[in-house]
C-alpha cells in the first residue's frame, strides 16, 4: 500500500466524517427519544403553530384540568398526551372541512416545574430540563446544607397521581412535577 497515494486520507477523512455523523445521530435520536415519551401535565408551556392558519396557533399554558379549548375542535384533553399525539390529534382534527392538508407542529415552550425542599440552601421551584438528575436538581437549589443527609434523599414522582415518597440515589432521574425532599442528618 502506498501511503502517500491520496487514497488513505481520503479513507480518513471519510471515516472520520462517518464517526461524526453517526455521533450528531445518537443525540438527535435520543433528544427525540425524550421528547417521544415526555407527556404533557399541569404547568407545561405548550406552542402549537398552523402554517398559513395564525389564527389557529396557539401558545398557552396547561392549566390543572388538563384540557384546552382549541379553535373548532372544541374542547381537547391534552393531559398525558406526548407531543406527536397531540399533533395527530389536531391535524386529524382539522383535516377534512377546515382544510385539505393541515401543517401542524407541537413544541414544548417551557416544562413544567419540579420542586426541591429540605436540607438544600435554596429550596424552591426550578424549571425541569429533560435529562437531569437528582444531583443536578440540587444543585440547582444551591447543594446540600451542612445539615443534609446525602443518603436520605426521598422523591415524588410528579407523573405518578397519588405517588408516595421514595428513597432515591444521586443519580436517578429527575420528572417534570418531583418533589425531591432532602433529609436532615442527626450528626
Amino acid at each position: 500500500m502506498n501511503l502517500s497515494s491520496p487514497r488513505p486520507a481520503a479513507l480518513l477523512r471519510l471515516f472520520l466524517i462517518t464517526l461524526v455523523l453517526s455521533l450528531f445521530a445518537d443525540s438527535t435520536v435520543i433528544a427525540q427519544d425524550v421528547s417521544d415519551a415526555y407527556r404533557f401535565g399541569p404547568g407545561d408551556q405548550i406552542i402549537i403553530t398552523v402554517f398559513g392558519e395564525d389564527d389557529l396557533s396557539m401558545n398557552f399554558r396547561l392549566n390543572d384540568t388538563g384540557k384546552l379549548n382549541y379553535p373548532f375542535l372544541g374542547e381537547l384533553t391534552v393531559k398525558g398526551l406526548t407531543v406527536a399525539e397531540l399533533e395527530q390529534l389536531i391535524t386529524r382534527g382539522l383535516k377534512g372541512p377546515y382544510l385539505v392538508n393541515p401543517d401542524v407542529t407541537v413544541s414544548i415552550g417551557e416544562y413544567r416545574p419540579f420542586f426541591v425542599h429540605g436540607e438544600v440552601k435554596k429550596p424552591g421551584s426550578f424549571t425541569f430540563q429533560p435529562g437531569m438528575t437528582v444531583e443536578q436538581a440540587i444543585a440547582m437549589a444551591g447543594g446540600f446544607t451542612d445539615r443534609a443527609n446525602r443518603k436520605k434523599i426521598d422523591r415524588i414522582r410528579g407523573d405518578v397521581p397519588g405517588a408516595r415518597p421514595t428513597r432515591t440515589a444521586l443519580s436517578a432521574p429527575v420528572s417534570a412535577g418531583d418533589v425531591i425532599t432532602v433529609q436532615q442528618s442527626f450528626f
